[in-house]
């Protein structure tokens, strides 16, 4: 890429757990990428191509089939409305918003899975929806027409499986539901954000089918979590599977009122230290001071 590379000692801590779902290969791939960038090209780089490179250091070296939504996010920070249309050239935009000043917190909690077995998992869904783009003679869901896809879902049958053609069915659902989640935090209205946040929850879990691996179907902890945060909360919550998915990281937005309760039942339930509050940083890969 003709850009200038050297050698550096570095000393890292962390408090994202690892194999998570909390996206722990990003935020690593982002830091190596903002110190080579930093002490040996001036910041000539930036976030946007960062996080390109982070995704094929993970794809090609790592072999995990990752898109570029969770780099993206690590590398550019704060809430962001990404376009992938062109995975060269992504349009993104930052949309002012933060928690601080609702009545809901963010917790993320770790059910104990791990992803580091699951590559085969996350690679079936590219490759199933890219089955059903195949059949309409594209190579992305993206170039496909929802009103074509509905119509030939008969003769899809054929050639791809039934999960296949309900996986297609939530990438179009779920692109006009992440649309609309950006339209609802823009406008601050976060009662509308977080009935999306059950909606695509609900989609993930029915269409997607990402909450648990068809290999170790005894193996629930998204599941188990996902049901324990509604026993909790009862309706006064949005809950959801957190990142890739099949193990790992619910994520609940509760009130401020329930948050004591609810943090301490599913530390219990899963491990001291497995529910905690997050705040979304809004900055990403960062120096911080000169060295």
């Amino acid at each position: 890429m003709g850009v200038e590379i050297g050698g550096f000692d570095a000393y890292t801590i962390s408090n994202v757990p690892s194999g998570s779902g909390l996206s722990s290969s990003a935020a690593f791939e982002t830091l190596l990428g903002t110190i080579i960038d930093r002490h040996c090209n001036s910041g000539k780089a930036g976030a946007v191509e960062i996080a390109k490179i982070g995704q094929y250091s993970e794809n090609v070296y790592f072999g995990k089939k990752s898109g570029l939504m969770d780099q993206m996010a690590s590398s550019v920070g704060g809430f962001v409305f990404i376009d992938f249309a062109h995975p060269d050239d992504p349009k993104i935009r930052k949309i002012p918003f933060g928690f601080e000043n609702t009545e809901y917190v963010l917790y993320i909690t770790n059910t104990r899975g791990s992803h580091a077995e699951l590559i085969d998992d996350y690679a079936s869904i590219p490759l199933e929806m890219s089955k059903v783009a195949a059949f309409f003679g594209e190579t992305h869901l993206r170039n496909v027409s929802e009103k074509d896809f509905l119509a030939a879902i008969p003769e899809l049958r054929s050639s791809c499986s039934d999960r296949a053609i309900l996986r297609a069915a939530h990438f179009f659902g779920e692109n006009r539901t992440a649309q609309d989640e950006a339209k609802a935090l823009a406008k601050n209205d976060l009662e509308e954000f977080l009935r999306l946040v059950r909606r695509s929850g609900e989609s993930s879990a029915k269409w997607l089918q990402n909450l648990y691996s068809c290999s170790s179907p005894a193996e629930q902890g998204i599941s188990l979590g996902l049901w324990a945060s509604e026993q909790i909360l009862g309706n006064d919550c949005a809950v959801r599977v957190h990142g890739g998915g099949f193990a790992g990281t619910i994520q609940a937005f509760v009130p401020l009122k329930s948050a004591k309760i609810y943090r301490d039942k599913m530390n219990r339930l899963f491990g001291d230290g497995s529910c905690r509050a997050l705040k979304i940083r809004q900055f990403g890969g960062k120096q911080m001071f000169d060295i």
